[in-house]
């Protein structure tokens, strides 16, 4: 097993914007702050959808109570809410909503 950091890589479209070390319980929204990315925001509690980002590559678990900003059709275009999800693996995320 390695010790090396998980990171969050933060891309507009095809071109990156920043990157940040991955913490552990700090959303997406928090860790885009890190690497200096602007994500709109609204609400920060998931009910406005405002912060929906696209996520390409890693792992970011959803509830099972799919929270009011999400939804499934959303989430099949590989939607997240950067404000209330947190990764657990290294992850590529499209600040490009997916509507």
């Amino acid at each position: 097993m390695t010790n090396e950091a998980l990171s969050i890589r933060f891309f507009r479209g095809k071109s990156e914007i920043g990157k940040s070390t991955i913490i552990e319980n700090r959303t997406i929204l928090d860790l885009a702050e890190d690497a200096g990315v602007e994500i709109p925001r609204n609400c920060t509690s998931g009910t406005c959808g405002t912060c929906i980002v696209r996520l390409i590559t890693g792992t970011v678990p959803i509830p099972d109570e799919i929270p009011l900003g999400l939804d499934e059709y959303l989430m099949k275009e590989g939607g997240i809410l950067s404000c209330c999800l947190c990764p657990i693996t290294s992850c590529e995320i499209d600040i490009t909503p997916p509507i």
